[in-house]
């Protein structure tokens, strides 16, 4: 395991770090640099703006709503949201369209971040303290062109969705999004790093995050200082590994929601990713099949300069978390595709060894070695 995590250093990341557990133990380790500058060194334990991952957090706060029989998961959201999702589509799009991304709503981070859509990365410096409410970035999804009908049978995948369901949580439990997670999720899984960033800054130890924006900043800049209301309940999150493998460990053995929710939770849908790629997703979570090693399943996340991947076999004996402070580091080619980059196969060898303790199973469904849906 120290190999592949120094591979992946040495084929570009500056710093990556990792928690592997297993029922012979736990294994933790690091390879690289926290500051490019100083050349101060990665660690286990440091905390990461961990993305999407929160998606899980959120999924798993309505779903306990739902047990609760405050949410429906196939009533319209327009009978919870009538003003953020108003007319005929607010009585077509469901909670579950919501939670496994097939509410056909866009995705509206190309308008709150317009400058992506020019491949400059102004937008990126421009938003760095702004502060978005949910209901100015649920607009410029819910204004946008549709990504699809509600209902289709493959999904798109959109942070909208998942503002939405923040929202929905603050309007049937009447406290902030912030608060009921971190009481009824975090606080129930006993994870003593995961918190909802109160400012721009991450509490406690951690690295500087790089953001390379597919080759446009040259060389990467330091984003680890940022804003993070234009993500909320879809990506906020600050974490650490440990603390999501206690967490997946927790929701997969149906600690944090019922076993019946889990199992509505682990009803998967296909859905066309960010970067383009068809996953396997539930509510809340993806689903990895690796052919000779078992299912997995959990989430990964990217936010501007941190990336991280959490993937639990089902049966709760392989776990992986990892962590690394460089993003969208593939250049694209002319036709706008990223390139396939030696940070790819290097990931790749990691993740394999750390689920499967071996090099050879590959994924079956989708690479593990790119995001699968930032």
């Amino acid at each position: 395991m120290n190999s592949a995590l120094d591979g992946v250093h040495r084929a570009g990341i500056p710093g990556v770090y990792a928690e592997v557990r297993d029922t012979d133990g736990t294994w933790r380790g690091a390879s690289g640099v926290a500051d490019v500058r100083t050349g101060r060194p990665v660690s286990p334990q440091m905390r990461h703006r961990v993305g999407s991952i929160t998606k899980t957090f959120t999924a798993a706060a309505v779903m306990q709503q739902a047990e609760q029989g405050r949410i429906r998961l196939d009533a319209p959201i327009g009978d919870y949201l009538p003003e953020l999702v108003p007319g005929e589509r607010g009585r077509k799009i469901t909670v579950r369209m919501l939670l496994n991304n097939t509410s056909g709503l866009p995705d509206y981070i190309p308008y709150a971040f317009p400058s992506l859509q020019r491949n400059s990365p102004a937008s990126l410096d421009d938003n760095r303290f702004r502060q978005f409410t949910p209901a100015e970035l649920i607009e410029m999804g819910v204004t946008a062109p549709p990504a699809s009908e509600p209902g289709a049978p493959v999904g798109v995948y959109s942070n909208t969705n998942w503002l939405l369901l923040g929202r929905l949580l603050e309007r049937v439990t009447g406290t902030t999004a912030e608060k009921y997670i971190t009481r009824n999720v975090i606080e129930r899984a006993g994870l003593r790093h995961t918190e909802f960033p109160t400012g721009p800054r991450i509490n406690g130890p951690h690295a500087r995050m790089y953001e390379s924006l597919h080759g446009l900043i040259d060389p990467p800049r330091d984003y680890s200082v940022y804003n993070m209301s234009w993500t909320w309940t879809g990506a906020a999150l600050v974490s650490t590994m440990e603390d999501l493998n206690r967490f997946y460990a927790k929701l997969l053995d149906g600690e944090i929601v019922s076993r019946s929710s889990l199992a509505q939770m682990q009803r998967t849908v296909p859905v066309i990713a960010l970067d383009g790629s068809v996953i396997e997703y539930g509510l809340g979570l993806h689903k990895v099949v690796i052919p000779g090693c078992g299912t997995f399943w959990g989430h990964d996340g990217t936010v501007w300069g941190a990336g991280t991947m959490s993937l639990t076999r089902a049966d709760g004996k392989r776990q992986m978390s990892v962590a690394v402070n460089l993003q969208r580091w593939n250049e694209r080619d002319s036709s706008g595709q990223p390139q396939r980059h030696p940070i790819d196969d290097a990931l790749e060898t990691l993740y394999q060894q750390a689920m499967c303790g071996n090099s050879n199973a590959r994924a079956e469904n989708a690479s593990l070695a790119t995001a699968l849906a930032p």
